[in-house]
């Protein structure tokens, strides 16, 4: 059993990491082909943050599930109940941290101002776009998020 919980808590931690992105560039299916609103701004300034992972509670199920088959195997009947019992509580406290940190993202803070004077600040993950302060942005705000994009060229608007 103990040849297969090292595989399987890499496995799990390379799924968790694929699952959950607060990128620009991903549209989340629920947003498609919904009107949103757009304002116009300026950025100010930009900061680079760090998205903290999630804990959904999937990495610290699938930690717990490999812990505890990887404890029963060890030693006799009652041995391996304990054993089996204290793998699958380290199994998930491992396998919630092996989420966090696999679901961690690169951010930018843009500090904002509005046309009309106001100041907002958004935070999103890294993008594919580079957003310098001095740069003419659209908010794009949908279903209670915002994301930050480049204007158009000013001939195209």
């Amino acid at each position: 059993m103990r040849r297969f919980a090292r595989p399987l808590i890499l496995s799990a931690a390379t799924l968790l990491a694929a699952c959950s992105t607060t990128s620009p560039d991903v549209v989340q299916r629920g947003d498609a082909q919904r009107l949103s609103q757009v304002q116009d701004a300026v950025v100010l300034s930009t900061r680079t943050v760090t998205v903290d992972g999630s804990q959904s509670g999937i990495g610290a199920t699938a930690g717990g599930v490999v812990g505890g088959i990887a404890g029963a195997g060890v030693g006799g009947r009652r041995e391996g109940a304990i054993v089996g019992v204290l793998g699958a509580v380290a199994g998930a406290v491992v396998g919630n941290a092996v989420e966090r940190a696999g679901t961690r993202e690169t951010g930018v803070e843009y500090l904002l101002q509005l046309r009309n004077g106001e100041r907002r600040a958004v935070i999103q993950a890294e993008g594919n776009e580079k957003i310098a302060p001095g740069d003419a942005v659209i908010l794009v705000s949908t279903g209670g998020k915002t994301r930050v994009t480049k204007a158009p060229p000013s001939g195209t608007r």
